[in-house]
């Protein structure tokens, strides 16, 4: 299987756990504010999954901890994709 498709399906799952748990709160309620900015529930999640990503990434690279206000930030410049 080709590791990017790896790499996005766990996001995905990430973001779906996220949901399910409540927790951060903030990735319910971005779900929600871009289905009613227009979004399907399907593209919503691929956005937030992109914050995911992103976030995931820093950590990598900075060996720092995540980073829950850094995530939530990204989350509300969505449906701007992270940097």
């Amino acid at each position: 299987m080709d590791p990017k498709k790896i790499l996005r399906q766990q996001f995905m799952e990430t973001v779906g756990k996220q949901l399910r748990d409540g927790d951060p709160p903030e990735t319910a309620v971005t779900l929600k504010r871009l289905q009613e900015e227009g979004y399907s529930e399907q593209q919503a999640r691929e956005l937030i999954s992109a914050c995911v990503a992103a976030e995931m990434f820093t950590v990598m690279e900075t060996n720092a901890p995540f980073n829950r206000q850094s995530f939530v930030a990204r989350l509300k410049k969505l449906p701007q994709l992270p940097e």
